[in-house]
């Protein structure tokens, strides 16, 4: 489909994702545009560059990602996925490629997927923070083509935006004021740190340190780091 994918399609999809109202209507046009590229893997997540795990929810997940009808969470695609770690280095969409050999699974970013073995384009999308998630679509036969890199980019970036709006909790004016110490915390986080630094440069736990960061996103309401980050920004608790 490499040289039928026009700018005009991708725009109509990124409209229509955009005004979606549910999560089953993005991720059925993101299945309709990508499926006839041979994308049939699909993985939509937040990000938190601040945490060692990467990946801070997923949105979204399909597809028999590892083989073996594993059901994938967070927890088990870090894990079995290290290419992920890859956007924390990257500004642009990426292609990856998996295969199996005597050694077991080797995943490797490459310039063009080609062969045997699970291949895949990863799309980090970026905000006024900095990283803020991604998306991953793999497939056996996909179309790599520098266009198909392009379109897709502009599909998931609009998925991401479109599945956080929908998911993540609302954001009400009347959110509570944060502690001294919490607005540390989540400066420091807001600031890139991890939050085994965190806890090195505050003299705590790194446990004591997520249970800051799990108390400051109860206080305003939020699902994510990342959201509780934008809003204390907003409300004036943290600078930008």
């Amino acid at each position: 489909m490499s040289g039928h994918v026009t700018a005009e399609q991708a725009f109509r999809s990124v409209l229509f994702i955009e005004s979606a109202e549910t999560l089953a209507a993005i991720e059925g046009e993101v299945r309709a545009f990508a499926g006839p590229m041979g994308y049939e893997r699909f993985v939509l997540f937040s990000v938190s560059a601040a945490q060692d795990e990467v990946v801070e929810r997923i949105y979204w997940v399909e597809g028999d990602w590892f083989g073996n009808g594993e059901s994938v969470d967070a927890e088990t695609y870090i894990r079995r996925c290290p290419v992920t770690r890859h956007i924390l280095d990257e500004r642009e969409p990426f292609f990856w490629t998996k295969t199996t050999g005597a050694h077991g699974e080797l995943y490797r970013v490459v310039r063009s997927p080609r062969g045997r073995g699970i291949h895949g384009l990863q799309v980090p999308v970026f905000g006024p923070l900095g990283l803020e998630g991604a998306m991953s679509l793999g497939g056996e036969r996909i179309d790599a083509s520098p266009r198909a890199r392009l379109a897709l980019g502009l599909i998931a970036e609009a998925a991401f935006l479109a599945a956080r709006n929908l998911l993540e909790a609302a954001i009400g004016g009347d959110v509570g004021a944060l502690s001294e110490r919490e607005r540390e915390v989540l400066a420091w986080t807001a600031a890139g740190r991890r939050q085994v630094e965190i806890a090195a440069t505050l003299g705590l736990s790194e446990r004591t340190i997520e249970n800051h960061l799990r108390r400051i996103r109860k206080r305003l309401g939020v699902a994510t780091t990342a959201q509780a980050i934008r809003v204390a920004i907003r409300k004036g608790e943290i600078a930008a």
